[in-house]
């Protein structure tokens, strides 16, 4: 059973650009669906049952590109979400995107990665076009 996926875009903006734009939490519901608010310590995730509060947890490392999520639930579950820029040349970058599974029954794993993977693909195509306007 497949526990992740990776999906990657190209964007025309310099690594420097990208790499602030998405390392800053604050951003995330600009370009993802699944976030309602977020800050340095928080945020509020969306689901189909509403809003719920989780920590978040954004670690990055500017020298190497990486900007890394953790999201601990009410329930005490936590989720992860990995991700990488690079640069591609004089003013064009790479988003690595690495989605793990949710963390749920495994009964739901497959599902709820599958669903999650169509989003992701969005969320990248909308974030492409968000920091090439």
């Amino acid at each position: 059973m497949k526990t992740f996926d990776v999906q990657s875009v190209g964007i025309d903006r310099p690594f420097e650009d990208v790499f602030g734009f998405i390392a800053d939490p604050a951003n995330l519901p600009k370009w993802t669906h699944a976030f309602k608010s977020a800050d340095a310590t928080s945020a509020e995730l969306v689901t189909p049952n509403g809003a719920v509060p989780i920590k978040l947890e954004t670690s990055t490392h500017g020298a190497i590109g990486t900007i890394d999520w953790l999201m601990t639930f009410p329930d005490g579950s936590v989720g992860a979400a990995y991700s990488r820029v690079t640069p591609d040349g004089a003013g064009r970058s790479i988003y690595s995107f690495v989605l793990m599974a949710p963390p749920v029954p495994l009964e739901a794993l497959e599902g709820a990665l599958s669903a999650q993977m169509d989003i992701l693909a969005r969320e990248l195509t909308g974030l492409k076009a968000l920091l090439e306007a």
